[in-house]
């Protein structure tokens, strides 16, 4: 089962500039964009930024939007910027969102998290 993307020529500033235009969602981009060598994160991930229910809201308005891509992985979902097509669509802009988001303090607060949970003896 794979979830509605827009293709790269479909996606429109004014719905990335509406998508970005929350707290929430751009703590999940500075998140994304610190493990985007790692191949992005999944969901249950950033449960340190909002509820499970929330958390699947935002996720779709950014991918709604053309800004993530969410891939099913069992039943899991993997979430990665679509950094390639937003450079493509608006070339610098999405380094520009990433320069203020990454600093977020939820953003500190979720990769720290993280951290502490890949560490050995962590539960």
């Amino acid at each position: 089962m794979s979830l509605p993307h827009p293709e790269t020529d479909q996606i429109t500033l004014p719905n990335v500039l509406a998508a970005l235009g929350d707290d929430t969602r751009l703590a999940i981009i500075g998140c994304l964009a610190r493990c985007d060598a790692s191949g992005g994160l999944v969901c249950g991930q950033f449960s340190g930024l909002t509820s499970k229910t929330n958390l699947t809201y935002h996720v779709a308005k950014l991918r709604e939007a053309g800004v993530i891509n969410v891939r099913p992985e069992g039943t899991k979902r993997r979430v990665t910027l679509r950094r390639d097509d937003l450079d493509q669509r608006f070339p610098g802009f999405l380094d520009s969102v990433i320069a203020t988001a990454i600093d977020l303090p939820a953003v500190e607060t979720t990769m720290r998290e993280l951290a502490s949970a890949t560490e050995p003896g962590s539960a």
